[in-house]
């Protein structure tokens, strides 16, 4: 097996993702990634036509998001005919999905050159778009094991873990402040691009959803996002039961699930997209191309689906033991804040101090592109080594149906 090698990553801002609100509402999103395709090409002076082919993660394929994104947005940067592409989902970990199948290619020696990363236009094709839910709406399936929505999910964690609304309050702020600093000290430069309309014109050249400045006292007047939610009727419950009480039937210790997560300590809406250059050593050697670094270990791992959001850590353990590596071999932690819980319960399960997780943020601060995020944390990660002259990141995410994904990268 070949070694795999990251000779670069960029991606754009992300932008807020409201329709007409957003700096990147009228991008479309095949747009969005073409021009994160090209800007890569540019800069590294790639031949595109060495590519053998483009893995792009993107959840909601539909409409615009439709029709394989990875394709069309070749076609849109004006890549040549014969550099394919390939759209996957596994939820928020589809980017990371992606980047890893790449590396699988090449490790393998069928391909010496592939782009992968991924693509969400939040403002233009919202999530749930496709009519799926979160279990494709299948009566049988739901007999079985009656899923709830994350936010739900989050809030059980959180009440069977005991993290009280001023942890994850706590965290979010932290968050905010880690990537104000970040943003000030210019730690993204190295990534990020600007995007510009159909005219050429600049319209976004920083991530917009941060709030510098966010306070305790401004986090704890947030009301509680999914207490409506949880106290509204399931319609795949035969009884009648509340979204919260069928959460509660598969764990019933929790007695009442405690509401604590609010639109301020949770992921933000965003669009975004971004990409990342992997070969072979003797591909970069022909290029002229000095790796970045390099894929160590990667893996995924299953876990309950009721309460879902739990599999950051046993994907990770399982990468460490892959690489024969603890979690006090890694330098630097990106695990996505989709919710504040998440990284709260990863951290504790695997005994990993704060001061070496998300440094300069995450998603609670910056958003979350659903598809695009893993790719994201994957050059964010890469950057920080660099800056830092550290040496390994582990970069993980919680997905969807009780899932995980877990990448460790090494500094070339």
């Amino acid at each position: 097996m070949r070694d795999v090698f990251i000779y670069d990553a960029v991606r754009t801002p992300r932008g807020r993702g409201k329709p007409g609100k957003g700096a990147l509402s009228g991008v479309h999103p095949q747009e969005l990634l073409a021009q994160t395709l090209n800007r890569l090409a540019d800069r590294n002076d790639l031949a595109r036509s060495e590519v053998d082919d483009l893995v792009i993660g993107c959840v909601s394929q539909v409409g615009e998001q439709g029709a394989c994104i990875a394709r069309m947005a070749l076609l849109a940067a004006g890549w040549p005919h014969q550099v394919t592409g390939v759209t996957v989902n596994r939820f928020c970990g589809s980017g990371l999905q992606a980047v890893n199948f790449a590396a699988m290619g090449i490790a393998s020696g069928f391909q010496d050159c592939v782009v992968a990363g991924g693509v969400e236009s939040m403002s233009r094709v919202p999530m749930f778009s496709d009519g799926a839910d979160i279990d494709g709406k299948n009566p049988g399936l739901r007999q079985r094991i009656a899923q709830v929505p994350q936010g739900i999910s989050a809030d059980l964690i959180a009440t069977l873990e005991g993290f009280s609304r001023d942890d994850v309050d706590g965290f979010a702020c932290e968050s905010q402040a880690r990537a104000a600093r970040a943003a000030e000290q210019d730690r993204f430069a190295a990534s990020l691009f600007p995007v510009v309309d159909d005219r050429g014109e600049v319209v976004l050249e920083r991530d917009e959803h941060p709030r510098p400045g966010t306070t305790m006292e401004a986090l704890a007047a947030l009301a509680p996002a999914f207490t409506d939610l949880g106290a509204s009727p399931a319609d795949h419950s035969s009884t009648g039961e509340t979204l919260d009480q069928l959460a509660l039937r598969a764990y019933p210790a929790a007695e009442a699930i405690g509401h604590v997560h609010t639109g301020g300590n949770s992921s933000g809406i965003v669009d975004g997209a971004a990409v990342v250059l992997l070969g072979s050593r003797e591909w970069g050697q022909r290029a002229g191309l000095r790796p970045r670094a390099r894929i160590v270990s990667m893996a995924t791992a299953g876990a309950e689906p009721v309460i879902m959001l739990t599999a950051p850590a046993p994907a990770s353990r399982k990468a460490l033991a892959r690489a024969e590596m603890s979690a006090r071999d890694i330098d630097l932690w990106e695990i996505n804040e989709a919710f504040a819980v998440v990284p709260l319960l990863t951290m504790r399960e695997l005994g990993v101090e704060y001061e070496r997780v998300n440094v300069n943020g995450g998603a609670i601060a910056l958003g979350h592109p659903l598809g695009a995020t893993g790719a994201i944390l994957l050059g964010t990660a890469i950057d920080e080594l660099e800056r830092s002259g550290k040496g390994t990141a582990l970069i993980t995410l919680c997905i969807g149906g009780g899932m995980g994904i877990a990448t460790i990268v090494e500094r070339s």
